[in-house]
């Protein structure tokens, strides 16, 4: 009886079993659940991408030219697979190179694993070994745009150098505008005494010395026509002339802001971190400190009325206990009023908008009235932090990005910033290296055999 009880028992548990076997194996075909555990969430793609995807809404497609049977087909299938899932419409058509060399001429392939990624008739070549997200998705972002606008970066008053590899350039800065698809040119007044016709907006990064009369006025005149404009002034440069100050109905204040927090940091009074921001279509998904070395405040003036008058907004400011030192940063630094000092909060960046009349269509009549169009600028009271030696500190690069995006009207791109991944080398010394290699290589198996022969010992005693 007891040995009927048990067989029962050992068969309605085996059934339970299967059941339960097969309740999981009929759920998983009904529900997907992924884990993404690697390092660098190297199988997931980042918010930046999906926003991307989510911008792009026309087809888009992707020519794989890899040879028949290659294990690169596979990777490529899998790394496309995460983009795929987010945009149903992108699709991968593999070509053989070898097959078909005419379509090798056409896109101009020079490896064996070359993509082309095409979008709106236009296309993108990610080289071979180079598929990653953060060289894809930067691909896609400068497909997505047709209208070439360009970021003229004026030159000729000691302005930082958009093609300087030093500490002091601009060249990591213009290398990550042109990674997000948008183009950059310097421009020389005195020889080329008009900002031109396509320029995104014009860019002035800490001049050292003032802008001629002339030169003046022909920022002036391309403002009044509408045009957008990033002024990056530091303490001790000059402010933008009269006229365009008055124009922009602003001021930059004489001084250098100074971090209440920086004596318990340990660190330098002219450095000043940014925590915090207002919520602007710049800083709105900004969640990285920023640094600015020496930074002046700036403030709305109001003697100036500009027809049409711009609409200010701030987008850098600092904490009530922040304040503008008036004084030399030499000694003990302290706020003062009896000096002139001006107690914070402080402006440090200002967005102005406002609206002027566009260009007539080529086929509107006499009477027809001129449409508007928006007009940007953007004040910011350094230009050292978009420098080779500040860009890479905290949320510098994605602070001048978006300011740029922003500019350029390409809205869409906001915040869309492809996160560099972590380190993933392994760098030993030899000492460290022996000491693994002898420790799997020799310790390991000799402890392993140690062990069972113990074991095999003690079971013979017995």
């Amino acid at each position: 009886m007891k040995k009927t009880n048990l067989r029962i028992q050992q068969a309605v548990s085996a059934l339970l079993m299967l059941a339960v076997i097969g309740l999981a194996g009929w759920l998983s075909t009904q529900y997907k659940l992924e884990f993404d555990w690697t390092a660098n969430q190297r199988n997931t793609l980042t918010e930046a991408s999906l926003k991307q995807l989510g911008n792009m809404k026309e087809p888009v497609k992707v020519l794989a030219f890899a040879t028949s049977g290659a294990e690169s087909r596979a990777e490529i299938e899998q790394f496309f697979g995460r983009y795929t899932k987010a945009k149903p419409d992108l699709s991968i058509d593999y070509i053989d190179p070898i097959k078909n060399p005419a379509k090798v001429r056409e896109y101009n392939i020079s490896n064996v694993g070359d993509l082309v990624i095409e979008y709106q008739g236009r296309r993108e070549t990610v080289r071979a070994g180079e598929m990653n997200e953060a060289t894809v998705t930067p691909a896609l972002q400068r497909l997505s745009f047709a209208e070439e606008r360009w970021l003229v970066f004026l030159q000729g008053h000691g302005e930082h150098d958009a093609g300087e590899p030093g500490a002091s350039g601009y060249g990591q800065f213009v290398q990550a505008l042109h990674d997000n698809g948008l183009k950059t040119q310097p421009l020389n007044l005195a020889t080329s005494p008009r900002v031109p016709d396509n320029a995104a907006a014009l860019v002035v990064a800490g001049p050292t010395s003032a802008l001629t009369e002339g030169e003046a006025q022909i920022l002036v005149d391309y403002v009044k026509r509408g045009g957008n404009l990033l002024w990056l002034s530091d303490p001790d440069s000059p402010p933008p002339p009269p006229a365009l100050a008055q124009l922009l109905g602003v001021r930059f204040d004489k001084g250098t802001a100074i971090f209440p927090e920086f004596a318990a940091l340990g660190g330098d009074p002219s450095m000043f971190l940014t925590a915090s921001y207002p919520r602007t279509p710049v800083t709105g998904e900004l969640r990285e400190n920023t640094a600015f070395p020496l930074v002046r405040s700036l403030s709305t003036d109001p003697a100036a009325k500009p027809e049409p008058a711009f609409k200010s907004q701030p987008f850098l400011q600092s904490s009530p206990d922040a304040w503008l030192e008036t004084g030399p940063l030499s000694g003990e630094v302290g706020f003062d009023a009896d000096k002139g000092d001006v107690q914070g909060p402080l402006t440090l960046g200002l967005l102005l908008t406002r609206s002027v009349a566009g260009e007539k269509p080529a086929d509107a009549g006499a009477d027809a009235k001129l449409p508007e169009k928006p007009q940007r600028v953007a004040l910011v009271g350094d230009s050292d932090f978009l420098s080779n030696a500040f860009i890479g500190q905290l949320g510098n690069a994605k602070l001048g990005l978006n300011l740029a995006r922003w500019l350029a009207s390409r809205d869409d791109q906001l915040d869309i910033t492809i996160p560099a991944a972590r380190d993933q080398s392994l760098n030993l010394s030899p000492l460290a290296a022996l000491l693994i290699q002898f420790g799997f290589l020799l310790l390991l198996p000799l402890t392993l055999l140690a062990v069972g022969i113990g074991r095999w010992l003690s079971r013979r005693r017995r």
